[in-house]
């Protein structure tokens, strides 16, 4: 009995020693620490942590503990872990994806802890007639990480599409957050279709064209070891080694990609 006390003990002692440390970091609201400090999340996503600066991004975007929050496509959840909670008791969470499967990820996470994700909406983004949205004008922020390419595939462009449906959900002075992998602006744009990169101009436009303005952008995400030409193009990189172990110790040295952190505004009328 003595032994498990110590090794609880330990244990909320290192999540102590977390969250103290993220809460220095300039900008990062407590709530915000203590939630990516969560023991709730799921370790290997926690691993991931220092390539995907969670902390620092969402302070950049400035998501409040009181806001509605849309994430677009969500996959798995790595965001959820630590939305779903910093959002749950004051705020408002939406998880947006694909009607079908595309929020599998996230109904897992709302089926094993209905306590801590049971409160998180879902809706259908791109929403096909019928399916679920988020209400218009409702959201406070909109927010997707590593997804803008996915409207891109095989040369169907639902892309400016896809802002549009943004912009309607945003309140007038809302926030597009947006992370992405990075094509340096020399390389054609052909690239954009099949190796999961974007240009940061790419990005711009698209926004702009729905009617954002761009209000501020960081380097926090950047890595300037990703060349950004690999054979299986982004996902060539950890953490989804595509390759498997051909050349794997040469990937894992450059990390996950270079990507650009774009905060885009909805003008107020």
């Amino acid at each position: 009995m003595r032994h498990t006390i110590t090794k609880l003990g330990l244990a909320t002692v290192a999540i102590t020693v977390s969250t103290i440390a993220i809460a220095q970091v300039p900008g990062v609201r407590a709530e915000l620490a203590k939630a990516v400090a969560a023991p709730s999340r799921t370790p290997a996503n926690a691993a991931r942590d220092p390539a995907r600066h969670p902390a620092q991004t969402l302070a950049f975007f400035g998501v409040k503990p009181t806001d509605t929050v849309v994430e677009l496509i969500p996959g798995g959840g790595w965001y959820t872990e630590i939305l779903a909670p910093y959002l749950g008791a004051r705020g408002t969470y939406y998880a947006a994806g694909g009607w079908a499967k595309g929020l599998d990820g996230v109904k897992r996470l709302q089926a094993a802890n209905p306590a801590l994700y049971g409160k998180v909406k879902l809706a259908a983004f791109p929403a096909a007639a019928g399916e679920p949205v988020v209400p218009s004008g409702s959201a406070d922020v909109v927010l997707t990480f590593r997804n803008i390419h996915n409207l891109r595939f095989a040369g169907v462009d639902r892309t400016q599409a896809a802002f549009a449906e943004m912009y309607r959900m945003l309140k007038p002075g809302g926030t597009l957050g947006i992370v992405e992998h990075r094509l340096p602006e020399a390389r054609d744009a052909a690239a954009e279709e099949k190796s999961g990169y974007m240009k940061v101009s790419s990005v711009v436009q698209f926004a702009t064209r729905a009617g954002f303005k761009v209000a501020a952008r960081s380097e926090i995400n950047a890595n300037p070891k990703d060349k950004a030409d690999y054979p299986g193009g982004v996902w060539t990189l950890p953490p989804t080694y595509q390759l498997k172990d051909v050349d794997r110790a040469k990937y894992a040295a450059i990390g996950e990609s270079d990507r650009m952190t774009i905060r885009f505004v909805k003008p107020k009328r």
